[in-house]
Order: C-alpha cells, then sequence, then structure tokens
C-alpha cells in the first residue's frame, strides 16, 4: 500500500506489525483522521471550480515502486506548461493534496507520503510534479510542499527496503522512544519488553558479580 510509506517512516516495525502481521488497533488519533478523510471524500468523484479540475479519491499506482493507493485530492491546474487531459481543453499541471488530522510535523513522514503518491501521477500521467500541498485539520490550513529529486529518491529506496522486509516477512523490534506513546499499536507492539535484559546478558552481569565478590 501507498500509504505504507507514511507508517515505514515513522516505525519499522509499527509498518511490519500492519502490513506483515495484519494487526491494527484504532485509538483517538487514527479514528479522528478517518473521519477527515471520510470528508475528504467517499468516492472517487471530480469537479470543476474556478477553472480548477478537482479529483477526489484517485486510485493511483506505480510500478516502479510496486505500490498502489489513492490520493485524497488531486487538483488539474491550467498551464502552458502542464499536459493535455483526455476531453478537456488547453493543458494542466497536476497537484496533489494529502489530508492529515493532526498540526505539521517535524518529520518528513507525511512528505514521503505526498512524494510517494505524486511518482506514481507522475509514471501515470507522463507528466512531472514538483509541488503539492498537505492539509492539517489542526491548523486548518495547506503546507506547501517542494517535492525535489532527493526526496524522491528516498521514497524509491525505502519502498525497495519494505519490499524487502515483507518478502522476507521480517518484523523488526522495537525502538522505543517518545513516539511509542502515540501509536495506535504501543499494546499489541509493547515496545518497554524491549528494554528487558536477555537471560545472557542477565547470567553474564550476574556472574561476573559474584567473581568480583
Amino acid at each position: 500500500m501507498l500509504s505504507g510509506i507514511q507508517h515505514f517512516a515513522f516505525c519499522r516495525r509499527q509498518w511490519a506489525l500492519i502490513h506483515i502481521e495484519m494487526l491494527w488497533e484504532e485509538n483517538l488519533r487514527t479514528a479522528e483522521g478517518n473521519i477527515l478523510h471520510e470528508k475528504c471524500h467517499d468516492e472517487y468523484s471530480s469537479e470543476c471550480k474556478n477553472g480548477v479540475i478537482v479529483s477526489r479519491g484517485m486510485p493511483v499506482f506505480s510500478r516502479a515502486l510496486g505500490a498502489s493507493g489513492e490520493c485524497d485530492i488531486v487538483e488539474f491546474r491550467k498551464s502552458e506548461e502542464g499536459i493535455a487531459l483526455n476531453g478537456r481543453d488547453g493543458f494542466y499541471t497536476v497537484y496533489p493534496v494529502e489530508y492529515k488530522h493532526g498540526e505539521p510535523k517535524t518529520d518528513d513522514c507525511d512528505i514521503l507520503q505526498l512524494a510517494g503518491q505524486a511518482i506514481c501521477l507522475e509514471e501515470m500521467l507522463g507528466c512531472e510534479i514538483t509541488m503539492g500541498a498537505l492539509y492539517y485539520g489542526k491548523i486548518k490550513h495547506r503546507q506547501k510542499i517542494e517535492l525535489t529529486d532527493e526526496v524522491k529518491h528516498r521514497v524509491k529506496d525505502l519502498f525497495e527496503e519494505m519490499h524487502s522486509y515483507y518478502g522476507r516477512g521480517y518484523v523488526p523490534k522495537a525502538k522505543p522512544s517518545k513516539s511509542c506513546n502515540a501509536c495506535s499499536l504501543k499494546n499489541l507492539c509493547l515496545p518497554k519488553l524491549c528494554k528487558t535484559k536477555s537471560v545472557k546478558d542477565y547470567l553474564l552481569e550476574n556472574l561476573g558479580a559474584a567473581n568480583k565478590a
């Protein structure tokens, strides 16, 4: 799933639990996110507003990434530097918009998901997409995002790693951090158990103390 890159970039273990182990658990944040996406689109549809074609729930895929998914919104804006669309006059640039329920993050997880959508659209439509936007429900504002070659290369590298994990059925160990508290899979992942010492370490530590005594 294309949206999996957001989980993978946030936490490899979270992604593996969802996409390999097929585990899921709702919390307040995921429920709010689902409500926002439902408001954004119920099913695939399109309309024209002030010369901008707005496509909601647009299915996308990429053979290069080996992924498919759905864009919340794709705007087609008239521009002489754009591409032709079947059944439409003129030329259009392609502008993907991803909806998030919270606020702008300090990491690049959301940006990577948006860039993944752009790569799919580029492959499907034969165009280049250099800009997009992230809409955050908490601030009710769009944040413009530059979709550089660098971030697109990172997306491709991450998908290669994801396919490798998936092919091996590999679920990484948890790396406990402050982010664990906000994770909906906290009770399934049990990150605190990773802090428990192994039997080998316990024996070595205690045998060493006994020898010193």
